[in-house]
C-alpha cells in the first residue's frame, strides 16, 4: 500500500516506522529538511521537503497513485487543506488528519468532515487521546499504563514491580497453579530497558515493568496479587488548565461518585476560560511549581495530582514537588520519551505519553482486515493487536500450543461467542472469535499474516 504522511514531527516518524516496516510503500513530506533527512536516513521511506498543503509538493510526494494521505502537521488549518487538495486533485481515497483546536472538534462541526467540501475520514484529536487517557490512569491508579480491550471486557495493566510483590522469583507456568482461577497473563515486561514476550519459565524480578492482561472484574485481585492495591481517588489536583485539563475536569465533574477536583492554571486568561466552564470544581490562577499554591490547593490531602501544562520539564518538577509536599500519587504527562527513564528515580508514579496516544489511535483506523484495535507499547516497541479471526486465517480452527506464533508473541485473550476466554495451550481459536495478541514490532508482520489481514480499507 502506498501511504503519504504530512509532518515529520514525533507523531509522523513514529507512524512512518510502524508502516515502512511493514513494507508499504511509504512517503513523508514536511517543509523541515531536516527532519525530511532525518526519516529517509533511518526509515525505509522517501522523503520531500516543502509545504504539504501544495499540490505540486503532494504530486511529488506519488498523490496521483496513493491509498491513503495522512496530515499531522503542527497546523490544524494545514492538514484540512492537504486533506481537501488529496481529494479534489489526486482523488486519494483515505484521508486521516490531526486536529487540535477545539472549535473544529466541537459538535457543531461534526457533519462538516462527512461531506465531500471538506472531506476527512478520521479526525484524530490528540488532546482528547490524551485525556482519556489520563482518566484511565487515575481509574487504575497503582498501575503506570493502562488500556481496555473487548470492549471493556478485559484490561491490559502495566504494574511495576516492588519488593513486596508476593510473586517476585516464581515462574509464570506456576502462577496457573496458584491462581488457578485468576483470568490474567502477563505478556509483556521490561527489565534493564528492554521488552520481550516472556516464556513460561522467566521469573519476575524487583524492578521489572510487567505488562498483565486481565478480565476487568478480576482487576482489583490482579493488582492485589502484584503487591498493589488501588485506592479510590477522591481528591484530586490537576496542574494545568488547558484543553487536557479541561476536559478531564468535566469528566471528573461527571461522574456519579463525588471528586473533589482543583485545577492550578498560571495563565490568567486560561484560568477565567476554565473556570467558566467547570461547575464544581475550583481553578486557582498560580504556579504548579510554587508551593504556597499548591499548598493552598491542598495538594497534602490529595489522591492524585495530574500535571498536564505544555512543557515537559515543568511536568516533571511539578510532580516531584507535590509528591514532596504529601500528594499521594502523581502522574506526569511527557512528550520526550528520553525522559522516561527518570520517572522511577524522581518517584513519580504513571505517566502519559502523548505521542504513544496518538500514535495507538491513528493506527487503530489504519489497520485492515478485522483488527478492531491496536495500542502502541513503549517507544513503539510494541503492539496488542486486538482483531476477529477470519476464516481464511491460518490460525483458524487451531489449538494456541499448535499455532507457530513468533517468539515475541503471545495470546492475552480471546472472546468467544460474547464471553472472555484466559487463553491455554488447549483453547482453539476458531472462525468469529475476537482475538488480543501481544507482538514486539518486528514481529506485527507476522501477525497480520497470521491473521490474514493487511492494510487495506475499502
Amino acid at each position: 500500500m502506498k501511504v503519504i504522511i504530512c509532518g515529520a514531527g514525533q507523531v509522523g516518524w513514529q507512524i512512518a516506522r510502524h508502516l515502512s516496516g511493514e513494507r508499504n510503500d511509504v512517503t513523508v513530506v514536511d517543509n523541515n529538511p531536516e527532519l525530511v533527512r532525518r526519516a529517509a536516513d533511518t526509515l525505509d521511506v522517501q522523503g520531500i521537503s516543502g509545504f504539504a498543503s501544495y499540490p505540486d509538493v503532494l504530486d511529488r510526494a506519488g498523490a496521483r497513485d496513493a491509498d491513503m494521505i495522512i496530515a499531522a502537521t503542527h497546523s490544524d488549518e494545514v492538514n484540512m487543506v492537504t486533506c481537501q487538495v488529496a481529494h479534489s486533485v489526486f482523488g486519494i481515497r483515505r484521508k486521516i488528519a490531526r486536529l487540535r483546536s477545539q472549535s473544529y472538534l466541537d459538535a457543531i462541526y461534526a457533519d462538516l468532515y462527512r461531506r465531500d467540501h471538506l472531506p476527512i475520514d478520521v479526525v484524530i484529536s490528540p488532546e482528547r487521546e490524551v485525556a482519556e487517557a489520563a482518566l484511565q490512569r487515575l481509574a487504575a491508579p497503582a498501575t503506570f499504563e493502562t488500556e481496555s480491550f473487548f470492549d471493556g471486557k478485559a484490561q491490559l495493566l502495566g504494574i511495576n514491580i516492588e519488593a513486596d510483590c508476593p510473586v517476585i522469583n516464581t515462574p509464570l507456568r506456576q502462577l496457573t497453579d496458584l491462581f488457578s482461577t485468576l483470568r490474567a497473563i502477563v505478556v509483556g515486561i521490561r527489565r534493564d530497558g528492554r521488552l520481550f514476550a516472556p516464556a513460561a519459565g522467566d521469573q519476575i524480578y524487583e524492578g521489572d515493568d510487567c505488562y498483565v492482561f486481565c478480565d476487568t472484574q478480576d482487576m482489583a485481585r490482579t493488582l492485589e496479587i502484584f503487591g498493589k492495591k488501588n485506592a479510590k481517588q477522591e481528591r484530586v489536583v490537576i496542574i494545568g488548565g488547558g484543553n487536557v485539563g479541561l476536559a478531564v475536569a468535566r469528566a471528573l465533574e461527571q461522574r456519579t461518585e463525588r471528586v473533589r477536583v482543583k485545577v492550578i492554571e498560571r495563565n490568567r486568561t486560561c484560568a477565567e476560560r476554565a473556570a467558566d466552564a467547570l461547575d464544581r470544581t475550583i481553578v486557582l490562577n498560580g504556579d504548579g511549581l510554587d508551593a504556597g499554591i499548591l499548598e493552598e490547593a491542598g495538594i497534602a490531602n490529595a489522591d492524585a495530582v495530574l500535571v498536564v501544562t505544555d512543557d515537559d520539564k515543568t511536568n516533571l518538577l511539578a510532580a516531584v514537588r507535590a509528591k514532596e509536599l504529601g500528594c499521594k500519587m502523581a502522574i506526569c504527562l511527557t512528550n520526550d520519551p528520553t525522559l522516561v527513564p527518570l520517572m522511577a528515580p524522581l518517584h513519580i508514579d504513571a505517566y502519559i505519553n502523548p505521542r504513544a496516544t496518538t500514535v495507538s489511535s491513528i493506527l487503530r483506523h489504519i489497520r485492515h482486515g478485522r483488527v478492531r484495535g491496536v495500542y502502541s507499547l513503549g517507544d513503539a516497541e510494541a503492539e496488542v493487536i486486538e482483531a476477529q479471526v477470519l476464516g481464511t486465517s491460518p490460525i483458524a480452527g487451531q489449538k494456541i500450543s499448535d499455532i507457530n506464533f513468533p517468539e515475541g508473541v503471545l495470546v492475552g485473550g480471546v472472546v468467544k461467542n460474547g464471553k472472555l476466554v484466559k487463553p491455554t495451550g488447549t483453547t482453539r481459536i476458531d472462525e468469529g472469535d475476537v482475538i488480543a495478541l501481544f507482538a514486539l514490532t518486528a514481529d506485527v508482520p507476522e501477525v497480520e499474516r497470521l491473521l490474514q489481514v493487511s492494510i487495506d480499507f475499502f
